[in-house]
């Protein structure tokens, strides 16, 4: 199992926070390399291998799981170059990385941060999600209360009212309103550089995946009927 971040991963995140530019990154760009990336490297080997036991379909290789550590900074005010966190997501194989139900970790000087659920569904996705949830709205809410100890309950974005086409009545408005359906929590940083820190994520994706299958069986069953109809189109 992982034993933990070296310190120097995280005496790296708090330089790069005060020096937030390329002059500094670039002359330790192999600190980074050895230091913070390829230990999570190792860290996502750890959960996959850990994920095959009870979430096999949300094992992802390192180098699509982590982010680079380049920001975006086109559509920012914030230009900074640079994350001052490295993070990793476990999408259900067979669907978008942001669209269906996934897990999610991240790892800075100030938290260690665990979260999974729909984070970014698009507009199929959020009409499947809710129609299925409008049917099956008692197994989900039974569900979801399973990782509230470790997770907190499951929250997100929500509209005003029901969404057109949804009863403003039904007993699972409350659900259908939801724009996300999320877990996240934040632990003590101090876990970075510890054992403990892979048996800590573990524990909550354990938590938080039957929930996340739930989420997600509306999107595959679309994606299931659409395959005939996509096959049937190339004759």
């Amino acid at each position: 199992m992982f034993s933990g971040f070296p310190p120097e991963a995280m005496t790296f995140f708090r330089g790069l926070a005060r020096n937030n530019n390329r002059d500094w990154f670039q002359p330790r760009k192999e600190i980074y390399e050895t230091k913070v990336k390829a230990p999570m490297c190792e860290l996502v080997e750890a959960i996959n291998a850990e994920m095959l036991k009870f979430a096999p379909d949300y094992i992802n290789d390192p180098k699509k799981a982590i982010y680079r550590i380049y920001r975006d900074t086109r559509f920012s005010k914030d230009k900074t170059p640079y994350k001052t966190h490295i993070a990793a997501v476990f999408p259900r194989r067979g669907l978008e990385k942001h669209a269906g139900a996934g897990l999610y970790f991240s790892i800075s000087p100030q938290d260690i941060e665990i979260a999974g659920g729909v984070y970014m569904p698009g507009p199929e996705q959020l009409l499947a999600i809710r129609t299925w949830l409008a049917e099956n709205h008692a197994e989900f809410r039974k569900a979801s209360r399973g990782p509230e100890k470790l997770m907190g309950k499951l929250y997100g974005d929500s509209l005003q009212r029901v969404p057109k086409g949804f009863d403003a009545a039904h007993p699972a408005a409350s659900l259908i309103k939801m724009k996300q359906w999320l877990y996240d929590l934040t632990l003590d940083a101090k876990l970075a550089t510890s054992a403990k820190l892979a048996p800590e994520i573990l524990k909550r994706f354990r938590a938080m995946a039957p929930v996340l299958e739930l989420l997600n069986t509306p999107l595959r069953a679309k994606i299931r009927n659409r395959q005939p109809a996509m096959i049937a189109d190339l004759f």
